[in-house]
């Protein structure tokens, strides 16, 4: 096969060249942990560049507190070389859509060949730090790859509602986020979408056992959130610079 490349023009006017859009989940901390907690899936994720980092917005019901914490700040992510190659593959997003999906349908093909000959199910993570809508936008991923498990975070109540009203891709599980700013989506989920988990940061990794009247999990162990018990909050201990947030994103465990 040809090997794939894509010029992208930079916010300085310079060009980056994008070679690929999808990483094992080796290269990511959380999804590295799911590859080890459970041998029944391989993990790919897709590393968009978040909030307006690359010129585009892609987090578009993100809060203050959320953008100044996020993971873009922790792990891999705070290498300039790594926020080059995700502000580039945003940027290409938004500047060659078509080419865009056809490439990702390619490497998506490419990873679930491998999940197969591993014996293994291919589980995929679309917003690893973006929130982008996949459903809306490319409905068809879905149905085209009905084998593959995908699954994500978002801070849209709209998506939220939809997955818990079962109007969402049968092979896509969305966990709900909480922030500072979103407090009544919070209470309107746990009150009326009994399918749909909750993600809370907390500031220990002594996480309370319950928050809003649900049992909390652990959500450091694995990324595989669609393993999650239905109906719990998911306790993500705060990193980057979410260790030293006093908007409110972060939740005081005790």
């Amino acid at each position: 096969m040809a090997v794939w490349e894509a010029k992208v023009k930079m916010k300085d006017g310079s060009t980056y060249t994008v070679k690929r859009l999808l990483a094992n989940g080796d290269t990511n901390t959380k999804m590295r942990k799911s590859n080890a907690f459970s041998k029944e899936y391989y993990t790919v994720g897709l590393s968009l560049s978040p909030a307006r980092e690359s010129g585009y917005e892609v987090c578009a019901s993100r809060s203050p507190g959320c953008t100044k914490a996020c993971l873009f700040t922790a792990g891999y992510g705070v290498y300039q070389p790594v926020k080059n190659a995700r502000i580039a593959k945003t940027r290409l997003f938004f500047q060659d859509r078509l080419g865009f999906i056809t490439r990702l349908k390619e490497e998506l093909r490419l990873a679930n060949r491998k999940a197969i000959r591993k014996g293994k199910i291919l589980a995929c993570r679309l917003n690893v730090v973006s929130d982008l809508p996949w459903e809306k936008l490319f409905p068809e991923l879905f149905t085209e790859f009905f084998d593959v498990v995908f699954y994500d975070y978002s801070k849209h109540v709209v998506r939220a509602k939809e997955y818990d009203s079962g109007n969402f891709p049968n092979n896509y599980h969305i966990t709900f986020s909480r922030s500072e700013t979103n407090q009544k989506a919070v209470e309107y989920i746990i009150n009326n979408c009994p399918r749909t988990n909750i993600a809370v940061v907390f500031d220990n990794k002594d996480l309370p056992s319950q928050w809003g009247g649900r049992t909390v999990v652990n959500g450091d162990e694995t990324d595989l959130r669609f393993t999650d018990d239905v109906g719990v909050i998911v306790g993500l201990y705060a990193k980057g610079r979410g260790r030293k947030d006093n908007s409110g994103f972060v939740v005081q465990s005790l």
